[in-house]
């Protein structure tokens, strides 16, 4: 194998090679790794609508302006959609002018996991939920003070729970971080 026309690569350059060039391809670049809650795919794709799963299991992304939560401003909690873990509250939600959800703190550090992301070939930190590994969205360092962070989150990815709301508990449903006018039967 020739590279540039020059001399052919070694035996390392060929393995670096290979090693990088599934992670510049992927996107991301991590390991699998086994989240504490785990889901049948046959039940993601019953209980998610087709925007939810392809957003937290495909690593999607909804159209921007088009979730259900990006103007929401009811206060509450938002959570996993997938696994129904609390990540956001409503007093840390901001209007970032992106077209998504936006916060610049989390309920708690741990709730989520930062991964290096370089696909479309750019840098950008990927943030998934730390027990099921949904994919939620990018983390930006554009945000306002304090913490001068923007978690710019997909509305397909999370679920809100109102805190006018009678329920306790949070658990994943059918639909929710949709837009009114989506569908489960809507193509992608």
């Amino acid at each position: 194998m020739r590279f540039f026309h020059s001399r052919p690569l070694s035996l390392s350059a060929l393995l670096f090679c290979s090693v990088l060039t599934p992670f510049l391809l992927s996107g991301t670049c991590r390991s699998k790794k086994t989240w504490p809650k785990t889901f049948p795919e046959e039940e993601l794709r019953k209980r998610l609508t087709p925007m939810q799963y392809h957003v937290t299991q495909e690593k999607g992304t909804e159209s921007a302006f088009t979730g259900k939560y990006t103007d929401n401003k009811e206060e509450g909690t938002y959570h996993c959609v997938v696994c129904g873990t609390p990540l956001f509250t409503s007093d840390k939600k901001f209007d970032s002018g992106s077209g998504w959800p936006s916060f610049f703190d989390l309920i708690n550090k741990d709730s989520i996991t930062q991964t290096d992301d370089f696909s479309y070939g750019m840098h950008r930190v990927e943030i998934t939920c730390s027990q099921c590994g949904a994919h939620l969205g990018h983390l930006f360092d554009d945000g306002p003070r304090p913490t001068r962070k923007r978690y710019c989150m997909n509305s397909a990815s999370l679920n809100f729970q109102s805190k006018n709301s009678a329920s306790g508990g949070v658990e994943p449903t059918e639909g929710a971080g949709q837009s009114p006018s989506s569908s489960k039967n809507e193509a992608l």
